[in-house]
């Protein structure tokens, strides 16, 4: 049987307590906050759900010549919230409802950038919350490829999770799923057409120490919110593929994944999705060429062509429901992080 490792951040006027902490990137930004607009205000008249999807990287970027660099929160975010046109920082960018994110480094940091996208739109604390697979996970790999040490030991700690807007979005405590682990190919065995593919968790992680707690940056974890001006049931899931799924498809025990790409959904998590109406995914799957029809089984469909991390498209966005049409082909150019950010706006 799973044992269930979600975490739910309450994230009630932390940020203060844990910025002066040094866990989460400072709210301090040189772009004015974007104001709250008639429709964030009015949640019951906005029939559109606006969804995200980002690997965050930490806040912490890695450049070409081996330094890295770290991103506040308000700047990754005004970087990455569109308007209907596809445009950042204008007075028409409207509050999200959904941010799926990979790479946070636990509450802590969820926390503190669930509370930095309430302030800028006006909100009290609280009014975002934050689920994530691992309240708190053990660090591993060492430079990060940073040659700061200081900001590669802020990516030694890392897991997924799902942020939301309380105002629009309610979420029952038995409608988190449990956490379901990535499949991977160990270094040194034989694919065999997915024959040696095994879930990538203990005792199939990575061998020596400092590795050893790699495999938890791809647990994955879902939920089912309800929509509380309608009642619409929403899924939204959050998963990070490890490397090695670039160029050897593995989703569990010789299993290589819906259509050969390594994605799978757990078991709990299919059981939220059955109940739900819209259906939202968000993946790093760090592989290229997955078909936008890969989860048409449920109902899917994927959104965003264009490269998301260098020249490569690793990152994808499959939903289910009425999806406007994007003018960026869903894909923000400007994301401040290593990985574009997808979004989807959906009426309901």
């Amino acid at each position: 049987m799973l044992v269930r490792h979600r975490r739910f951040a309450q994230v009630t006027g932390m940020a203060a307590v844990l910025l002066a902490a040094g866990l989460a990137t400072p709210a301090a930004s040189s772009a004015a906050p974007i104001p709250a607009s008639p429709a964030a205000a009015a949640p019951v008249a906005d029939r559109v759900l606006r969804v995200y999807n980002n690997n965050i990287e930490n806040l912490v970027t890695n450049n070409a010549d081996g330094s890295c660099t770290r991103i506040s929160g308000p700047d990754h975010l005004t970087s990455m919230l569109v308007d209907d046109a596809g445009r950042t920082g204008t007075s028409g960018v409207v509050a999200p409802d959904v941010l799926i994110v990979q790479q946070v480094r636990g509450t802590g940091q969820a926390s503190a950038y669930a509370d930095q996208l309430s302030a800028k739109f006006g909100y009290p604390a609280g009014t975002y919350r934050a689920i994530v697979v691992w309240d708190d996970p053990e660090p591993w790999g060492s430079t990060h490829r940073c040659d700061d040490q200081s900001l590669g030991d802020l990516k030694k700690k890392q897991t997924n999770g799902i942020v939301y807007n309380t105002q629009r979005l309610s979420l029952a405590a038995g409608d988190v799923s449990a956490y379901w682990s990535a499949g991977w190919l160990k270094p040194g065995t034989a694919y065999d057409n997915g024959a040696g593919c095994t879930l990538y968790k203990p005792p199939n992680n990575d061998d020596g120490s400092t590795n050893e707690w790699k495999w938890k940056r791809t647990s994955a974890i879902a939920a089912r919110f309800t929509i509380k001006a309608t009642g619409t049931s929403v899924f939204v899931a959050t998963m990070h593929l490890p490397q090695e799924n670039r160029q050897n498809a593995c989703a569990g025990a010789g299993d290589k994944g819906i259509g050969g790409t390594g994605i799978h959904l757990g078991a709990d998590a299919t059981t939220l999705l059955n109940a739900s109406t819209i259906r939202i995914v968000g993946i790093d799957a760090n592989r290229t060429g997955i078909p936008a029809s890969t989860l048409s089984g449920h109902g899917m469909t994927g959104y965003g062509t264009k490269a998301t991390n260098g020249s490569s498209k690793i990152d994808y966005l499959f939903i289910r429901g009425t999806v406007q049409s994007s003018p960026i082909g869903h894909t923000v150019g400007g994301t401040k992080s290593n990985h574009l950010a997808l979004y989807g706006f959906i009426a309901f």
